[in-house]
C-alpha cells in the first residue's frame, strides 16, 4: 500500500448536509492502488484501481474508487468521486459521540469515543479516514476481511450511524 497526501481544491458542491464546500481544502490520501490483468486474445491487458480519501480535517471527508488504464487516471478518477461524496462526520471535543459498529461484506468496524490526548488508534484504511476527518481522539478496531475498500466503507456505515447528543435528545422528546 502506498500513501501520499496532497492538497486540492473542492468542486462546488449542491448537497443539503454538507453545505457549500467551495471553497474548502481538502488534503488527499492515496490508500490503495490495485493492479489488474484482464487476458485478451492478444495477450494480457491492465489497468489500475485506486483508492482515495480526501477531507478537511474539520469534519467533512469522502472517499472514491477510480479505475483506468493509468495510475495517475485512476487517482484522478478517484479524487473526483471522493469530492462528490462528501461527509460530515459528528465530532464532540475531537473524538466521537458514542461507540458505533459498521459492517460491509467481509470487513466489520469497531469504534469508540476516547479521551482527549489518546491520538487516533486505527490501523490501515481506517487511520486514514480518521485523519483526514479530523478525529483527533479514538479507538477503533478493523474485525474480519482487511480490503481496503471494504474497510473504508465498513468505517463509513459506521460513521452514517453516529448522532449527536442534540439529534438523541430532540428524536427522545418528540417519542414522548
Amino acid at each position: 500500500m502506498s500513501e501520499r497526501t496532497k492538497k486540492t481544491e473542492a468542486a462546488p458542491k449542491v448537497a443539503a448536509d454538507v453545505g457549500s464546500t467551495a471553497s474548502a481544502e481538502f488534503e488527499e490520501s492515496v490508500i490503495a492502488v490495485n493492479r489488474v490483468s484482464k487476458t485478451v486474445k492478444g495477450g494480457r491487458t491492465m489497468s489500475f484501481g485506486a483508492l482515495v480519501v480526501i477531507g478537511d480535517k474539520k469534519g467533512q471527508f469522502g472517499f472514491g474508487y477510480g479505475k483506468a488504464g493509468e495510475v495517475s487516471n485512476a487517482i484522478k478518477k478517484a479524487s473526483d468521486l471522493a469530492r462528490k461524496n462528501v461527509m460530515t462526520i459528528p465530532l464532540e471535543n475531537g473524538t466521537i459521540p458514542h461507540i458505533a459498529n459498521g459492517k460491509f461484506r467481509g470487513s466489520k468496524v469497531l469504534m469508540r469515543p476516547a479521551a482527549p490526548g489518546t491520538g487516533v488508534i486505527a490501523g490501515g484504511a481506517m487511520r486514514a479516514v480518521f485523519s483526514l476527518a479530523g478525529v483527533s481522539d479514538i479507538l477503533s478496531k478493523s474485525l474480519g476481511a482487511n480490503n481496503p475498500a471494504n474497510v473504508v466503507k465498513a468505517t463509513v456505515a459506521a460513521i452514517q450511524t453516529l448522532k449527536t447528543r442534540k439529534e438523541i435528545a430532540e428524536k427522545r422528546s418528540t417519542n414522548s
